[in-house]
């Protein structure tokens, strides 16, 4: 695997942070080197809320992220603002239900996924994150779907199990919704 730099970005209350912890997590529990960088502004729900995440087989040097590999906006200010920093070749996935742009860019891979549509006609409105994370999973070269029900489980707390079974589904809405 080479490096992979990720940045999730939105509003506070979106499951910015959650998406990328789930992401980290799962590196660790893949033997990645990893690095999770959680960033939001003093407002937390409705304020700005960014999470990089980097994934790699070699020690990662900086969290820092300025071009990003990935980028999942799930906001048109977060989609304005990194839009220009993603690298050439890599792969920006949107919200397009709470965003609609047409992305001019043609170096690189857009996946417009309409994530909160699809999560509160499925009774789960708060896991429009974790559709996004189901389509990165699938579409990313060095990425994969396998063990996601483990990190979920692991990352759930046992007062919330019932929603394990939520986030999975989600995650496979997102898997399936690409193809």
């Amino acid at each position: 695997m080479k490096t992979t730099q990720i940045l999730f970005a939105g509003f506070g209350g979106q499951g910015i942070l959650f998406a990328g912890k789930f992401l980290a997590y799962k590196g660790l529990k893949e033997d990645k080197q990893v690095s999770w960088l959680p960033s939001y502004g003093p407002e937390m729900r409705g304020g700005t809320a960014n999470c990089s995440v980097i994934l790699s087989e070699t020690p990662v040097g900086s969290p820092i992220i300025t071009e990003p590999d990935v980028l999942v906006a799930m906001n048109l200010p977060s989609l304005e603002k990194y839009i220009d920093t993603v690298v050439p070749g890599g792969q920006i996935y949107l919200d397009s239900s709470l965003i609609q742009y047409e992305v001019k860019r043609t170096d690189v891979q857009v996946f417009a996924i309409p994530a909160t549509a699809m999560a509160k006609e499925n009774n789960m409105a708060s896991l429009a994150n974790m559709i996004l994370v189901g389509a990165l999973l699938e579409n990313h070269p060095e990425l994969s779907f396998d063990g996601t029900d483990t990190v979920v489980s692991d990352l759930v707390p046992p007062k919330k199990a019932a929603l394990v079974e939520l986030n999975m589904k989600a995650l496979s809405m997102g898997k399936e919704y690409t193809k």
